[in-house]
């Protein structure tokens, strides 16, 4: 898979976990870190795990090399860096905090409303 199928997989992976304002930001032409930067919270810590267990699973499924995971079970940020692709699942009030899009306000949104069924993007 590509950068951008991966990123799309964790989209509609999250998206099936009911995550909140799924943001992603390709960050290509900004970092070297990665393409993408796909960013979005949950009202819950266990929405927080689900979600992530849910990335995480159908990366397997497709067989996607999951470099690391930052963040253990019950965390409030937790990091799913897939090399070209970095997932990150805030709980609500630690995303606003961080404000990872207003950091990386250079990278271009990208338009994944087409890969959600919750249209809370």
């Amino acid at each position: 898979m590509n950068s951008k199928e991966i990123m799309e997989t964790a989209v509609k992976a999250a998206d099936n976990k009911h995550a909140n304002n799924i943001s992603v930001l390709n960050i290509s032409e900004v970092s070297i870190m990665a393409d993408y930067f796909v960013i979005m919270d949950a009202s819950s810590q266990r929405q927080v795990d689900a979600i992530v267990q849910e990335v995480l699973d159908q990366m397997g499924k497709n067989n996607v090399d999951i470099s690391h995971v930052e963040g253990k079970r019950d965390s409030k940020w937790v990091l799913i860096d897939l090399h070209d692709v970095i997932v990150h699942v805030f709980i609500s009030e630690e995303r606003g905090f961080y404000n990872l899009e207003k950091l990386w306000s250079d990278a271009p949104v990208v338009d994944v409303s087409n890969l959600v069924t919750e249209n809370d993007i």
